[in-house]
């Protein structure tokens, strides 16, 4: 692979959103998102910004100006419905929680973050840390948020600038926005000992939203590629990837052609007030691990985004887990994650080369080369190339492309409207960040959804 492939996607990792289907996380690449020691208002940050406010031909994103005029509609992999706008004249931001299985406090589980809203200051990462100042101009570092809980009416507060090395950071483009929401740390005793869930930190959640959506169901109508990955706290957090083959019709039914039937929706789809889909018992995929769930129903819902992008509907599905701890109407089902589906259509070799920006299951920002039969992880802030795959085209569902890792390990890719998802059940880029995992979690199988930066 030539030095300039690698440093042109090293150097573009900031030029699209960086964009996540799994847990909450922590970036492998500090200098893109450290902020700089701040005052507690983050007035003294004030002056970390572009040098330009006009977008151009060559604009990542929208004029300084008009960035506030669009509300991305999104999902996180911590199972989070999420709104959020940007005003960077004023330099602040808001941020709704639309569902949410995160609890508003450490060491309870009710209530959750749904419902709630925070604003906050923004700044723009520190000169130097992204390669280019309209890059800079188009990445938002999310300062403290403050709002009141919905659930128990009080005061509910994220991180500030000051000593979090790794705030979470939102990347505006054109069209979808990504990166990183607020965190949270997740721990609870248990009831009578009973679906503990160990204690782990998530300095963020990583988020893709869409500037535009629909509630047009016929656009939904059609067979689809799933790629889903999903996390069970009552299991030590673990994982599962996994896919699926779906037909949707114009009522919200989804059918499939596999004896485990749609695994990213359960009963039909339909329309709530906020502009996505629901659908109540959505099929559990984490099953096994020790210790093993701690389930009691199929309670948790279903959330489809159905996103707008380069011409595609890219449907989103967030799995919210839910759970009431009280003895009185014991409920559990705490299984939540994300799932991208992209319509399945012939997709002949060369089909989606290019250059790809994201972030992964391991919780770092990663970039990925593909050029026909081969596919390669590649390091941002180092510009090195890490684990490296093979592609296999051609298989039964059109469009669903085979993956073989360099150590033999399978998994599968899809791609739509500039958008990609990979799952592998291995351990790619030297696997989960330290800082979040516990001591036994294991680094496969290993998740990743990039948007394309270059052919």
């Amino acid at each position: 692979m030539s030095y300039a492939i690698t440093r042109g996607l090293a150097m573009a990792i900031a030029t699209a959103p960086f964009l996540i289907a799994c847990g909450g996380g922590k970036a492998d690449n500090p200098g893109t998102i450290s902020a700089p020691q701040c005052s507690g208002s983050g007035s003294s940050c004030s002056v970390q910004g572009p040098p330009t406010s006009n977008a151009g031909p060559a604009a990542l994103c929208p004029a300084t100006a008009d960035i506030v005029k669009t509300t991305y509609l999104g999902g996180a992999g911590s199972g989070e419905i999420v709104q959020v706008n940007i005003d960077a004249t004023a330099m602040t931001y808001t941020l709704k929680w639309l569902e949410s299985p995160i609890p508003l406090r450490t060491g309870q589980v009710t209530p959750t973050r749904a419902g709630t809203q925070i604003t906050g200051a923004v700044i723009h990462p520190p000169t130097g840390a992204l390669p280019t100042a309209e890059q800079t101009r188009c990445a938002f570092i999310l300062g403290a948020g403050t709002g009141t809980g919905v659930g128990d009416g009080q005061p509910y507060t994220t991180p500030d600038f000051v000593n979090n090395p790794n705030p979470p950071m939102i990347l505006v483009g054109q069209g979808v926005a990504g990166g990183g929401i607020p965190g949270a740390t997740v721990q609870f005793a248990g009831v009578l000992t009973f679906g503990a869930v160990p204690s782990r930190h998530f300095d963020f959640y990583p988020f893709l939203g869409f500037a535009s959506t629909t509630t047009d169901i016929t656009k939904l109508v059609g067979t689809y590629n799933a790629l889903l990955y999903h996390l069970s706290p009552t299991a030590n957090y673990e994982t599962v990837a996994t896919n699926s083959v779906e037909t949707f019709d114009a009522s919200g039914n989804c059918t499939s052609p596999s004896s485990s039937g749609c695994l990213s929706t359960g009963n039909p789809l339909t329309l709530n007030s906020n502009g996505y889909f629901d659908s109540a018992k959505p099929p559990q995929i984490v099953n096994g691990g020790s210790p093993a769930p701690f389930r009691t129903d199929q309670s948790g819902t279903a959330h489809m985004i159905l996103g707008q992008i380069n011409g595609a509907t890219v449907p989103l599905v967030v799995r919210t887990g839910h759970a009431n701890p009280s003895l009185l109407a014991l409920s559990v089902d705490d299984e939540s994650g994300i799932a991208m589906l992209a319509a399945a259509t012939p997709l002949a070799s060369g089909g989606f080369d290019g250059g790809y920006v994201g972030a992964d299951s391991n919780f770092k920002n990663t970039a990925t080369l593909i050029q026909g039969a081969v596919g390669t992880f590649i390091n941002p802030s180092t510009s090195a190339a890490e684990s490296g795959f093979g592609l296999g085209y051609g298989l039964p569902s059109p469009g669903l492309v085979g993956v073989q890792d360099t150590n033999g390990k399978t998994g599968f890719a899809i791609a739509s409207g500039g958008l990609y998802a990979i799952a592998i059940q291995g351990t790619e880029n030297g696997g989960i960040t330290s800082t979040s995992a516990n001591s036994d979690t294991p680094g496969a199988p290993y998740f990743g959804i990039g948007a394309q930066i270059s052919k």
